[in-house]
């Protein structure tokens, strides 16, 4: 019996499989995934394992158990190429080890992909991306090293601040190298970024913001004879910053090769309506490598892409009941966190689009609020180090009521006593 073939052994194809499983679909499913580990969690790659903190185990998302008791099929270690399909919508996968996989219903878990730098000198030994766990597996010893003692980090987004917090933990000289003016900037506030900047650098981190890289140097190879190891970053300017190890964290690339051989509307990512359904009304997909309409009900009108674990298990889960010819569609609160030494950053909502800015608390004590307004309601907040009042703005959003601005920067009334019904529903 056919049953569902799910390309990608990621958090999104794990979860389309456990929903499918909890909605009572009994028909066959098998994952592929081209890693040969385990599906595991990304998140703690650039956090407690570049520390040592972690076994392979402890970020494994399944167990082997627990595939076998569902009765899914995981194939790891390889890669689907080409997709056949019926007008009825089945059809035949074949992956690069040779297998030929039939499959009634498919889903589309592709993920994305590290963006490469197109630099000289990206080849040099010593110089790592970080997105998958071979990358971590790398770059966790490599951090290690007693003779690694100058870091380069290039990308001053999430990634990149995350694995320098690792380094300087771990005794590390670290620099930390942007292109914008700020870190971060694509994502929080300008207040929010100008506070891990002064954070960073107070924990000894060097930043160095609106560089422009022209390459990385190194040993002479032929003359090593091996392949050379990274000597230094060089800049625009003719600065070389001395390096024995350089992370390149700029971002990622959505995984399309398969749904644009399919036919797919691709457009920055796998184009799926509310309920995951790719342009052919058959496929779907979930995950890092979809653009969706935009699903915060407080959100800006245009398509959205967005990078976060919960935003792969939500989706997957709406993904699932699609498959099922099940009504569901996808609309949450968009959430992420970030932990950065002692510093865990937490954002509730989008922030696009957003006229006020609300400070609540002391980023001085390193624990205080960012709020975001449109048209006087709250949109999004940023939370460094208030776990509870992230907890008390993410379920207020989810509910569709706000916080008055004056009340948000009253710090003397706790947050969740300045909640209250919106009055008037925001211009999306």
């Amino acid at each position: 019996m056919q049953g569902t073939l799910i390309v990608g052994a990621c958090q999104a194809g794990v979860q389309i499989a456990a929903t499918m499983r909890d909605l009572g679909d009994c028909d066959p499913i098998v994952i592929v995934g081209e890693e040969s580990h385990r599906p595991y969690q990304r998140p703690p790659l650039s956090k407690g394992w570049l520390k040592g903190e972690l076994e392979p185990d402890d970020v494994v998302l399944r167990t082997r158990q627990w595939f076998d008791e569902r009765g899914i099929t995981l194939v790891s270690g390889d890669r689907v190429v080409t997709i056949g399909r019926e007008p009825d919508g089945s059809g035949v996968a074949q992956t690069l080890g040779g297998r030929s996989i039939p499959f009634a219903r498919l889903a589309l878990a592709t993920g994305a992909s590290v963006r490469r730098l197109p630099l000289p000198g990206t080849d040099y030994r010593g110089v790592h991306y970080l997105r998958d766990a071979d990358d971590a597996i790398a770059l966790g010893p490599a951090l290690a090293e007693e003779r690694v003692q100058r870091v380069v980090v290039i990308g001053g987004g999430f990634i990149g601040l995350e694995a320098a917090s690792a380094a300087r933990q771990l005794g590390k000289d670290v620099t930390v190298v942007e292109g914008t003016d700020r870190l971060i900037g694509r994502a929080v506030s300008e207040q929010t970024s100008a506070f891990y900047l002064d954070a960073h650098r107070r924990r000894g981190t060097r930043v160095v913001l609106g560089a422009r890289i022209t390459g990385i140097v190194g040993e002479d190879a032929s003359a090593a004879g091996r392949r050379g190891s990274v000597e230094g970053v060089e800049l625009a300017d003719g600065t070389v910053l001395p390096a024995d190890l350089v992370v390149i964290g700029v971002g990622v690339v959505p995984r399309v090769e398969l749904a644009v051989q399919l036919g797919l509307e691709v457009n920055g990512g796998i184009v799926v309506d509310e309920r995951c359904l790719a342009s052919d009304g058959r496929t779907v997909a979930a995950g890092d490598c979809t653009i969706m309409p935009n699903p915060y009900p407080l959100g800006r009108g245009e398509p959205v892409r967005i990078e976060s674990v919960n935003n792969a298990l939500e989706q997957a889960k709406v993904a699932a009941a699609t498959l099922l010819g099940q009504e569901a569609s996808y609309a949450t609160v968009p959430w992420f966190w970030s932990d950065q030494a002692d510093l865990k950053l937490q954002i509730a909502g989008l922030s696009t689009g957003f006229d006020d800015v609300v400070v609540r608390g002391s980023a001085e004590a390193e624990k205080f609020t960012v709020l975001y307004y449109r048209e006087g309601r709250l949109i999004a907040a940023d939370c460094v180090n208030q776990p509870a009042e992230f907890l008390q703005i993410k379920q207020a959003l989810a509910k569709g009521r706000t916080i008055p601005p004056e009340a948000a920067a009253d710090t003397s009334v706790p947050l969740k006593q300045s909640i209250v019904d919106a009055a008037v529903p925001v211009a999306t």
